[in-house]
């Protein structure tokens, strides 16, 4: 943030009408409407159908940048399932579990194998997207689930590929390794199509349009039995960037620690945004992170999806190298659609206070992109984790069990609940020697996915030898281990593939817990599952002692420390989350001078204390060195500044029937402040300008054609 008279240039490039850096999106399948336009800088038409070309142009009217979003594995495409497209119905094309049943997203909506003529109806959407004038094209969650596998279709493409009659995947686990590493390539390939032809298309007229792919995280996908590119999407020609779909829903997913299984919502959603970004760490391409006030069941309280909510937020915002977000998904079902209230029979309509909330959150992440962020937290820790966690996720065979993912949570949670910074890295990606780059210790096991290259072993030990620190930690005894792979096919002989990284190092695997110095480098081989650390009590201080360790091997302990919350600074951003089940049941107090932008009335404090298992954002007041006036927090969109030598005047943009607060710093007391509506008639209410923090607060209704305010300056 540059705090100069020309800071108002700052709020000025978040003017949806002049900026030049879009950061921030929503997605929505509905028309233009006051109560919704959330201003930010992107509005993504989800749905091509008889509407579409009306929906485009109301947003577009309204100032936005238009987009298309479609499903790539499922959508409302009843024209093509019923044969009004091509005068044949397509049921069939939908994947098949076991009993026989087809797998459906909703009413005549089956999740579906990509076949040639489904994605031929894909390109036909496409198409009439793109000759409407979207900007960008978006194909969301190409999403295979591991219980499908049995329909015609699928049976036809296990010939085609494996040159053999097809097997069922739950009469081994080499069917089952196989049935998935199948459509993990089918949606590849189906996205590979799409977006060729999109570019192509995109070309015959003049235009460049850039692809994009809405996915959750390959630890959600994992953790819900799902098969999808995830990083194998990096390798897709053409393809610009990824959208980060990690929210309540996903996060909430109950997971293991200390041995009981619960909802630990922060935790999850942080490793959830790690997830994505080690996805795209290295490949260039262009990272949103999603959030969602809500969720999509709508069996909850308002009071939970705020709990919630809040901690998703917080934990996007520790990735300070992501400063692009897709702020909601569906806004309508936010604004205009009715929850639960505690002590309460009837649903209601979004409480004032936390729509208001809402809209301050999502006009601060316009502001994200932070050059001076500050953190204490312990770094240069890894975790691997590579696109075969959905290859053996489903079904569970005899002498496998991995519930709730709890060979990956056990290597990275009992370092985030004691506040270490812990990193992912994607195996996938370290055939480049640069994804390693930062690391001092990477934490790695093969009990719940495997190497499908050998060359990332070779990195691995290269990476060792010059001075890092490995912990490998498996029992390697699997039912798939033995899957027909690189490692045990010829010339290879292995029992499991992390034999051929201690020959590399020139190991002999033992059969007991050890450690080797290896170059300048160490590697501790650790003969336990990590879901013991998490599933049985009280055995996750051991995983830390591991690391502990290690550091001293290096000698890096001097950097180990371990605290009960996460703090990160982006700016004046003060982010923080305070860990239950951690090192210390302490609250964590920060002192100074801030407005608090979790609470709807943006209240100067000057002490905030944080209990375990809450979170905070706050605005530091302490970093404004300059006498230009600011708005510092809003409800609203600012846009059209004007900031003259004794004049200060801006617009205050937001949807309808929500209430406004803004509060703007101001060096000397006003001479004079009005609030007006497009009409010139006074509107809201102005506050007293507050020495001792130099602001001033407004209140006032939000509209979406804006409110004026003008302010004379004290010279």
């Amino acid at each position: 943030m540059k705090w100069s008279c020309a800071i108002t240039i700052l709020f000025l490039s978040s003017n949806l009408f002049s900026q030049s850096k879009e950061r921030t999106c929503f997605q929505t399948a509905q028309p233009w409407q006051a109560e919704l336009d959330i201003r930010s800088d992107i509005a993504i038409v989800y749905g091509v159908n008889k509407s579409f070309a009306d929906r485009v142009k109301s947003w577009r009217d309204k100032g936005y940048t238009v987009e298309f979003m479609t499903g790539s594995a499922w959508g409302e495409y009843q024209d093509y399932f019923e044969g009004r497209f091509d005068g044949k119905t397509h049921f069939e094309e939908g994947q098949v579990q076991k009993n026989g049943e087809t797998i459906w997203h909703g009413p005549k909506v089956p999740y579906v194998v990509p076949t040639k003529s489904f994605l031929e109806y894909l390109k036909s959407l496409i198409k009439i997207a793109i000759d409407e004038g979207a900007e960008t094209i978006h194909l969301e969650e190409p999403e295979f689930w591991n219980r499908a596998g049995y329909s015609e279709g699928f049976k036809k493409e296990w010939s085609d590929y494996y040159s053999e009659p097809w097997q069922p995947q739950h009469e081994s686990p080499a069917a089952t390794y196989r049935s998935n590493k199948l459509k993990h390539f089918l949606y590849t390939r189906a996205l590979t199509e799409l977006i060729t032809f999109i570019k192509d298309y995109a070309q015959q007229q003049g235009k460049t349009i850039p692809c994009f792919v809405p996915t959750h995280s390959l630890i959600n996908y994992s953790l819900w039995h799902i098969v999808s590119p995830e990083a194998a999407l990096a390798q897709i020609p053409g393809l610009d960037g990824y959208i980060g779909q990690v929210w309540t829903g996903t996060a909430r997913t109950p997971i293991f620690y200390d041995g009981f299984k619960k909802e630990r919502t922060f935790e999850a959603a942080y490793l959830e945004y790690g997830s994505v970004a080690a996805m795209t760490s290295s490949t260039g391409k262009q990272v949103y992170f999603l959030t969602d006030p809500i969720e999509d069941d709508p069996n909850h309280s308002w009071d939970d999806y705020k709990y919630n909510y809040e901690a998703t937020f917080i934990a996007q915002l520790l990735f300070p190298e992501i400063f692009h977000f897709e702020v909601m998904p569906w806004p309508g079902r936010i604004f205009l659609h009715k929850y639960s209230v505690p002590n309460q029979t009837e649903k209601q309509l979004i409480p004032p206070n936390y729509a208001t909330e809402i809209l301050v959150l999502i006009n601060a992440l316009n502001d994200m992109e932070q050059t001076q962020v500050r953190s204490t937290q312990t770094k240069g820790i890894a975790v691997v984790q590579s696109n075969t966690l959905m290859l053996q996720s489903f079904p569970t065979h005899e002498g496998y069990e991995d519930p709730a993912l709890a060979n990956f949570y056990g290597l990275a949670l009992p370092l985030v609940k004691h506040g270490i910074a812990t990193r992912i890295v994607q195996l996938e990606h370290l055939e480049k020697s640069e994804a390693l780059a930062g690391i001092d210790v990477l934490l790695l096991s093969y009990a719940n996915m495997k190497p499908l290259n050998p060359a990332y072993h070779k990195t691995i030990a290269e990476w060792i030898r010059r001075g890092g620190g490995l912990i490998y930690i498996g029992r390697d005894n699997d039912p798939y281990q033995s899957v027909p792979e690189w490692w045990n096919a010829k010339p290879n002989h292995f029992a499991a593939p992390s034999e051929h990284l201690f020959q590399l190092l020139q190991i002999k695997p033992p059969t007991q817990s050890s450690s080797f110095q290896c170059g300048t480098g160490f590697i501790s081989i650790v003969r336990r599952n990590p879901k013991e650390y998490i599933m049985e009590k009280e055995q996750h201080e051991l995983l830390r002692q591991e690391v502990k360790a290690m550091m001293k091997k290096l000698h890096k302990e001097n950097l180990w420390q371990e605290k009960n919350y996460f703090h990160l600074s982006r700016g004046p951003y003060e982010i923080i989350s305070v860990l239950d089940e951690s090192c210390s049941p302490a609250p964590f107090s920060l002192f100074g001078s801030f407005v608090d932008l979790f609470d709807a009335q943006l209240p100067i404090i000057n002490k905030k204390t944080i209990f375990p298992a809450q979170r905070a954002l706050l605005f530091n007041l302490n970093f404004i060195k300059t006498t230009a006036p600011v708005v510092i927090a809003s409800a609203s969109r600012v846009s059209d500044e004007i900031c003259e030598k004794s004049k200060y005047k801006f617009c205050l943009k937001g949807p309808a029937k929500t209430e406004g607060r803004a509060r703007i710093f101001l060096a000397k007391a006003p001479l004079s402040t009005s609030i007006r509506d497009a009409e010139g008639k006074d509107i809201g209410k102005i506050y007293n300008w507050e020495e001792e923090n130099q602001t001033m607060l407004l209140e006032y209704p939000n509209v979406p054609e804006g409110i004026w305010v003008s302010i004379t300056l004290r010279l």
